[in-house]
């Protein structure tokens, strides 16, 4: 299938039908997932139109109230259409979690059922959804000493040196750990020294799935076409205002180690605002690590079910205009949602 934009002008005098519910069952939920820039926003806010849907946020780092332009969050226009939530309702000081955000989509999916209105969960966060679909370890909070520690070992010695401390420890979480994958790696070694378990054994104590039925679409786009709209959107990121954001980001004095301080774009902003780098390599460096990520984030949802096989479809192509969907291809897609069993 091949995939677009559908507009509000295309959807138009369609009729608004929400997935039936058998009585009894399980209440209905859509997840629209895919790496960076494959399109998801644009295919939810036309999902959400036609079937008079509620899109809720499955993306990290959208989280973060200060981080707009360089998250690429809804537009304004966007979230006037129809309804969004979990976007910018977290300060960056604030690390968010999977915990709370698991519990906080839950109250948000349980609000829009109340509405009569489908939730649509979108992102590309993959381990959100995981804590949907496949339950969530309750690892208890490590503490305010054990992130500053695991904060200042990160600092001092670098990822590839905590990572090889931290196998010394928790081997079996360091095994499932890359040795680059700093802000893991740190996560990983607050959590050993402050509750005296790796993250590994907590993770095998899990809550049950939530009491919801699934069904998902997954864009998967060729990695070329990635690669265009990722350098064509860090362009518009810089004409709407991205160097501005990550100024006043900066002004606010956080610990570099924070989520929202590693979000794509803002350490290579810094590095230009600071004199370290060129505009053209901070441009290089983002797209590069962009598009490294967006492989990761593939691959970890080719490899991980969203719902049942029958309750997946997916899309390759790019999600990015109605020329690229065709009306068989259209209703093929909005059958599939219609009917969710």
């Amino acid at each position: 299938m091949t995939g677009g934009n559908l507009t509000a002008a295309d959807t138009a005098g369609k009729p608004k039908a929400l997935p039936e519910e058998v009585p009894g069952g399980l209440p209905k939920g859509l997840i629209i997932a895919g790496p960076t820039a494959s399109g998801k926003s644009a295919l939810a806010l036309a999902v959400a139109e036609r079937f008079g849907g509620v899109i809720i946020n499955a993306d990290s780092m959208q989280v973060y109230r200060e981080l707009r332009v360089l998250t690429a969050r809804p537009t304004p226009a966007d979230e006037a259409r129809v309804p969004h939530r979990l976007y910018g309702v977290r300060p960056a000081a604030d690390a968010g979690s999977v915990a709370w955000w698991r519990a906080t989509a839950l109250a948000e999916m349980e609000a829009a059922r109340a509405a009569g209105r489908l939730p649509i969960l979108t992102g590309g966060t993959g381990m959100y959804f995981a804590s949907l679909t496949g339950g969530l370890s309750d690892i208890p909070d490590p503490g305010p000493d054990a992130r500053a520690e695991a904060r200042r070992l990160l600092a001092e010695q670098g990822a590839a040196a905590l990572h090889a401390s931290l196998a010394h420890v928790d081997p079996a979480t360091a095994a499932r750990l890359r040795p680059e994958d700093s802000q893991r790696i740190a996560r990983a070694w607050e959590v050993w020294r402050g509750t005296g378990r790796g993250l590994v054994a907590w993770q095998s104590q899990r809550t049950p799935p939530a009491a919801w039925d699934f069904a998902a679409i997954r864009l998967d786009p060729p990695r070329t076409a990635l690669r265009a709209a990722i350098a064509g959107r860090f362009d518009a990121m810089l004409h709407e205002g991205a160097i501005e954001e990550v100024r006043a980001l900066l002004a606010l004095g956080l610990d570099p180690a924070l989520p929202a301080m590693r979000a794509h774009g803002v350490p290579e902003l810094s590095a230009y605002l600071s004199g370290r780098l060129s505009l053209d390599d901070a441009r290089r460096r983002t797209e590069l690590v962009t598009g490294q990520y967006t492989k990761r984030q593939a691959t970890w949802f080719r490899h991980h079910p969203l719902a049942t096989q029958d309750r997946v479809r997916t899309i390759n192509s790019r999600f990015s205009s109605v020329e690229q969907f065709s009306e068989s291809d259209c209703a093929d897609l909005f059958a599939f949602i219609q009917q969710m069993a």
